[in-house]
């Protein structure tokens, strides 16, 4: 039985004279991207430019939304209403999506950037949040959350498209989240150890954690992040392992099932 995957990256992360990532060396080997709007990173050029060299390489779009935190690009902790947060999802999104619009192509997802990711796994106002904003933008757009996370589980019981997300160049604690940042070990830089990851998640359901045990995992996408160290090299191997060990790379649009219908959702217009 062929397992379809979707291999996705963080991208347009530059701004103004700041360069982040190798976007041109990694966009070729991935199916979707996840792109900055302005708050963590990314402005309205290197938005357009991101747009125009994913679509090049026939990658799906996502936008990538984050706290107001440039300075410190999306990784610390703020104090954040659920209203606050709809709003700033709709305002990313909306500014990413009309690049995408202009260059004849449209949105397929919405991923949460930094730190925020994580706080979604500790407060459901914030999931309903973003999953509303997500939901409210119309055009079945996909949510990527932590795979086997709360944000996943709760986002899918309100009708949601999800994709559940692994993670190949990040160590995983035994209750199924990231090792923090700011921990020795966190960061997978080594491409074979990478590879082998995604290839285990993709194909077994499982991951390893840094006691040394596996869990279980189930998973649609499976990301490198543009930033790790060695990120082209990384996303390379993954990419190869994948199809190697037998999977059909492509973008989630291609081929997830739609959300299940939900009482949250806005009942149509006639």
């Amino acid at each position: 039985m062929t397992t379809d995957i979707d291999l996705n990256c963080d991208m347009g992360e530059s701004y103004g004279r700041w360069t982040l990532g190798a976007d041109e060396e990694i966009m070729p080997f991935i199916t979707s991207a996840s792109v900055a709007c302005g708050f963590h990173g990314g402005d309205p050029h290197v938005m357009r430019e991101t747009v125009r060299l994913a679509l090049e390489h026939n990658v799906a779009i996502g936008s990538h939304p984050s706290l107001p935190d440039l300075m410190g690009f999306g990784r610390r902790v703020m104090d954040v209403s659920p209203q606050e947060l709809k709003d700033y999802v709709c305002y990313q999104t909306g500014a990413l999506r009309e690049f995408v619009r202009a260059a004849g192509n449209d949105l397929q997802h919405v991923k949460a950037h930094g730190v925020l990711y994580n706080m979604l796994e500790k407060d459901d106002a914030l999931v309903r949040a973003i999953a509303e904003a997500t939901r409210d933008s119309g055009g079945e757009l996909i949510m990527m959350a932590l795979a086997s996370g709360k944000c996943d589980a709760q986002a899918r019981k309100m009708g949601l498209r999800v994709a559940s997300e692994g993670f190949a160049d990040r160590a995983y604690n035994a209750d199924g989240t990231l090792l923090s940042r700011k921990l020795k070990g966190s960061l997978i830089e080594d491409p074979r150890r990478a590879a082998a990851q995604a290839v285990l998640m993709a194909t077994e359901g499982r991951v390893p954690t840094m006691d040394g045990q596996q869990i279980a995992i189930s998973v649609q996408t499976i990301c490198c992040h543009g930033d790790t160290p060695g990120a082209p090299t990384i996303v390379r191997a993954v990419r190869e392992a994948l199809e190697k060990a037998g999977c059909r790379v492509r973008a989630l649009r291609e081929w997830l099932p739609a959300g299940e219908k939900s009482l949250h959702q806005k009942p149509q217009q006639n």
